[in-house]
């Protein structure tokens, strides 16, 4: 039997990480688009080029170029050449960036500690598998065709 109230909790909680990334972007000063960006950056299993970057966030190679040059003028990404492939230019958080978002999202990242420390061993079990498997969904659906470690992970 289908349980209405977790797709509707789960939409809020979509709902709820858009509104935070705008949240982040303001106490940042930047625009939402870098967020996201660095979010990709950092999160992404395997490296991201500006190419890659682009596409996960919907944006014209073009878009995806003057956005890497922006995040690398403010001194949140950094670009290097891909070990594996001299001619290919893969894109890296600074420590700069991860401080400044650490420290814009730290009260939430506080309140998330405290509503995770109350949960039992079993439950903090089932709600990471049912998290992991929700994500999985969402990024077979947003990238068909592509495997996990491509989509990356959050």
């Amino acid at each position: 039997m289908r349980d209405e109230r977790i797709g509707l909790a789960l939409r809020r909680m979509l709902q709820a990480g858009r509104e935070m990334q705008s949240a982040v972007a303001r106490r940042m000063g930047v625009r939402l688009t870098d967020v996201q960006a660095v979010d990709h950056v950092v999160s992404a299993v395997d490296p991201l080029g500006p190419v890659e970057l682009g596409a996960r966030l919907g944006i014209r190679s073009a878009s995806a170029t003057v956005l890497v040059d922006r995040l690398v003028a403010a001194g949140h990404l950094r670009r290097s050449a891909d070990p594996s492939d001299g001619r290919r230019v893969v894109l890296h958080a600074t420590d700069h960036a991860r401080e400044e978002v650490h420290a814009a999202l730290a009260p939430l990242l506080t309140e998330i500690d405290a509503i995770v420390s109350r949960l039992t061993p079993a439950e903090a079990a089932t709600v990471h598998t049912f998290l992991d498997s929700v994500t999985t969904a969402m990024h077979t659906y947003a990238n068909p065709g592509e495997s996990r470690s491509q989509t990356g992970r959050m």
